[in-house]
């Protein structure tokens, strides 16, 4: 359907009088040069003034039917809210771009958003029921019409925090989004955390291995999505988290998960968490999805510093790369590791370590299931970019298979997944033990 604009039509009407005016004013002079009686000029204005006035109620008509349909385009339609130790994400989304203002009220800490939208759909009226009483940073959220045009949403906040508002352009089978992500007024740190966790420890080790296990996808990224609707965030994390466990009980390792709930982490910050604790092993848990439902087994892949090994690879590492396009990131324009294309002489080194760990941990996996490929596949996945930290991304299984995919939700084939990625890494530290720290973090 063509788009209605006020603007367009307006100048239309405008066009409309000049010429009528015109067609009006040579009428008269051919009628005054015919001898032509007044009476029947008479007649003809009336006429000229009933056109135009016709003319220009339909074009108002039309202008006032485009304003409501502009208005109901912005209107939220859906609303969502990610609560999480990391961050809490408000996700507000609408057939067309919606215009807001943010501002922070203290004593007691607020943040307010106005929207300029018409009403308040179902979609926001719910907004007040999505908060959960857990949620690290907001207590509680109100929604009212503050003037014509604009609804105001007020977030009352459990302390001081750093908030973070943008718009997100519609992908995949999301429209219109206008994000609000709330963060602590002063981050976590998961070096301390590690610290402390290593204190605890029954039996101290002359040096624990940390490993960064990534749960992939999460929040507004479900991943690939299984025939029977399983979501591939769900499944990921159920195996990190049954991985983490048995890390922490291994004398000499230690594990710390990049996200433990269900919120999306941008890939450079997942990165990011593994080069703060100065990680030793990076392993990103996934469950691959295919076109065709008879795909199957796993796979282990590391960065590339050349072409994908495989076109199954490129197309992997494409897809996957595309993660932060749907979770929600906001583009600063910054110029990091993670989106460097070009590979540096110091992370060929690192990839090296990298396919020797995949090896490790692909041989385990095929006693579990089997193998897609005999081989460690290699392409540029964003999130085995860092630079010293060999990593790998485990894709478990294919999603996309309905046998595969009822594996991967039974608990005993979970555990079965774990304990092979934990053997993987236990037989490529017997081999490559940590080197000692210089941080005091035993």
């Amino acid at each position: 359907m063509a788009e209605l604009r006020p603007a367009r039509l307006f100048r239309s009407e405008l066009g409309l009088h000049r010429r009528v005016a015109r067609a009006r004013r040579g009428g008269a002079a051919g009628a005054g040069s015919h001898g032509s009686s007044q009476p029947r000029g008479r007649s003809a204005s009336r006429a000229d003034r009933g056109a135009i006035a016709g003319w220009a109620g339909l074009v108002g008509g039309l202008a006032v039917a485009a304003l409501c349909v502009s208005n109901a385009e912005g209107q939220v339609t859906s609303s969502r809210i990610w609560p999480a130790a990391d961050y809490t994400r408000l996700t507000l989304e609408s057939k067309a771009e919606t215009r807001f203002q943010t501002f922070s009220v203290k004593d007691p800490e607020r943040l307010v958003l106005d929207l300029e939208t018409a009403e308040i759909t179902p979609a926001l009226a719910e907004l007040e029921r999505k908060v959960a009483e857990d949620d690290p940073y907001i207590k509680r959220l109100r929604v009212a019409r503050n003037r014509p045009g604009v609804i105001r949403v007020v977030l009352d906040l459990k302390g001081e925090v750093k908030p973070q508002v943008f718009t997100l352009t519609p992908v995949g089978e999301y429209g219109h989004r206008l994000v609000l992500d709330i963060y602590p007024a002063v981050a976590a740190d998961p070096l301390a955390q590690l610290i402390e966790q290593t204190r605890q420890a029954p039996t101290p080790a002359a040096r624990f291995a940390t490993i960064v296990i990534d749960a992939g996808h999460g929040g507004e990224d479900p991943g690939a999505l299984g025939r029977r609707g399983t979501r591939e965030k769900d499944v990921t994390l159920m195996i990190a988290r049954r991985l983490k466990t048995l890390v922490d009980a291994e004398p000499n390792m230690r594990a710390l998960l990049t996200r433990d709930g269900d919120y999306f982490l941008p890939l450079d910050g997942r990165v990011e968490k593994a080069r703060k604790v100065k990680a030793d092993l990076f392993v990103s848990i996934h469950a691959d999805a295919y076109t065709r439902p008879y795909a199957k087994g796993s796979s282990v892949f590391a960065l590339s510093d050349r072409r994908a090994t495989s076109e199954l690879a490129r197309l992997l590492a494409k897809k996957e790369n595309e993660s932060d396009l749907i979770g929600g990131v906001k583009l600063d324009g910054k110029d990091d590791y993670v989106k460097k294309t070009i590979i540096d002489l110091s992370q060929t080194a690192t990839i090296d370590y990298s396919l020797r760990l995949g090896n490790a941990v692909l041989a385990r996996l095929g006693a579990v299931n089997s193998l897609h490929k005999p081989r460690v596949e290699q392409a540029s996945f964003a999130v085995l970019k860092s630079p010293d930290v060999p990593s790998i991304l485990v894709e478990t299984a294919f999603i996309s298979n309905p046998e595969e995919e009822k594996r991967l939700k039974d608990e005993k084939y979970q555990d079965r997944l774990a304990r092979a990625l934990l053997e993987g890494i236990r037989d490529y530290i017997a081999r490559h033990p940590p080197r000692p720290s210089t941080l005091a973090l035993n």
